[in-house]
């Protein structure tokens, strides 16, 4: 017997008729002879519909974080009592929780939340009685006794916390994708799912544009080695394990795959400041007032000097862009400057595989293949298992391509990277 904690997102359970059918699949878990916890998200478009409830509400004001809170628990907690009903009435023993209820205690930084323990047992004696268990993801309770939200794809952090505090053997997240995939399947039609993936290539994909999995609750997987399955919640597969380097490598060949797959953001845009004076500090004196207005830079290149002067370019999120190009032109006199200009239109495309790791020449294939289409490369970052370039915007599709044909992603020597699924 194997203790399984199956999470499922705001489509999976939209309407009676998909929360019967989660029904079916959970009680098809424990008939096959398992002890199964279930953790669901609000269903879809409810937590939008609070959000817009609350605003109204509130009129010129914002939302009371607090207030905020314990409204939009309550989506979840309409779908825990609802699947329970479905459950009773198919014949399974169930029991629901809030978050509260099984004191999935966090931290008062209200809408996000980090968890900092949970409280077992009660679910640890409905299981020993033959029920399954049915839990509110999204939410828990600071010490105050106030309800808390975890933030966006909170419900997947929700289950693998819950499976690392039981010791589950595999926490499942059923989604509206069947598993982990090569690249965007809507982007190259022979993308491949990924039977598995590290641990670590995930959080670089996810962390890279890949949404299938919250990235959070693949931190926290990694760092209690709680074995995570993506799955579709509307057909039958074996999804994608993402698991520990030596268990990923254990299934396969003996190395492992040189990529495990391709992700790009479209988020992005990048600002360049010409002609300041290549002096000790600069970098802080032309970022610190970016990261004052609470703006994340990624990449940043700063060119060779010139004369005593130098060039600094940096990307940020493009809802940043206006934001960042009127801090440093309002800057630019101060720090001698010569222009101040930018470029929305510009996507991060990269690479990602721990095979990069003992193997030569994945860089100068990338640019060759990049090269032979024309398409320029304007900035360039890497680390042990990734490397990303930034490159014109219209080329996104046609580089993808190029690369996965390159680096063979659709053969069955390849490896995985995410298509968008559901983050609630």
């Amino acid at each position: 017997m194997a203790l399984i904690v199956q999470k499922f997102g705001g489509s999976s359970v939209g309407s009676i008729e998909r929360i019967e059918n989660v029904a079916r699949k959970v009680i098809a878990t424990q008939q096959a002879g398992h002890e199964v916890v279930v953790v669901v998200s609000a269903m879809k478009g409810e937590t939008d519909r609070l959000t817009d409830l609350a605003h109204a509400a509130a009129q010129s004001n914002s939302p009371r974080p607090r207030e905020l809170d314990l409204l939009l628990s309550t989506g979840e907690t309409v779908t825990i009592a609802l699947l329970t009903m479905v459950l009773e009435r198919l014949g399974a023993g169930a029991r629901c929780y809030t978050g509260a209820q099984v004191n999935i205690l966090t931290d008062s930084a209200f809408s996000k939340a980090r968890i900092q323990d949970i409280d077992a047992e009660v679910i640890r004696d409905d299981l020993s009685s033959g029920r399954i268990v049915v839990v509110a993801g999204f939410q828990g309770v600071d010490e105050n006794g106030s309800i808390t939200t975890l933030g966006r794809g909170g419900s997947d952090t929700t289950a693998v916390a819950l499976a690392a505090a039981l010791g589950a053997d595999e926490c499942q997240i059923y989604t509206d994708v069947d598993g982990v995939y090569t690249t965007d399947p809507r982007v190259v039609p022979t993308a491949r799912r990924l039977d598995r993936i590290t641990f670590e290539e995930m959080l670089e994909l996810a962390s890279l544009g890949s949404k299938v999995l919250q990235i959070r609750a693949v931190e926290f997987a990694g760092k209690y080695q709680v074995p995570l399955r993506v799955l579709s919640s509307f057909e039958d597969g074996p999804g994608t394990l993402i698991t520990m380097e030596g268990d990923a490598m254990q299934q396969g060949s003996m190395e492992e795959p040189l990529i495990a797959g391709i992700a790009f953001s479209r988020d992005e845009s990048k600002v360049t400041i010409l002609g300041v004076p290549d002096t000790p500090g600069i970098a802080a004196q032309i970022l610190g007032p970016v990261a004052s207005a609470n703006i994340e830079v990624d990449m940043i290149v700063q060119n060779i000097s010139n004369d005593g002067l130098t060039d600094f370019t940096f990307t940020v999120h493009k809802r940043d862009y206006d934001r960042t190009l009127e801090i440093l032109k309002d800057r630019a006199q101060t720090l001698g400057a010569r222009e101040v200009f930018g470029d929305s239109d510009i996507v991060k495309l990269s690479l990602v595989g721990v095979g990069m790791r003992s193997h030569a020449g994945v860089a100068s294939r990338m640019f060759d293949t990049l090269a032979a289409e024309g398409i320029n490369i304007q900035m360039i970052s890497t680390s042990e298992i990734k490397i990303s370039v930034v490159i014109a915007e219209k080329y996104l599709e046609l580089g993808t391509r190029a690369l996965h044909k390159a680096f063979d992603l659709d053969e069955a020597s390849g490896k995985t990277v995410a298509v968008e699924g559901e983050n609630t």
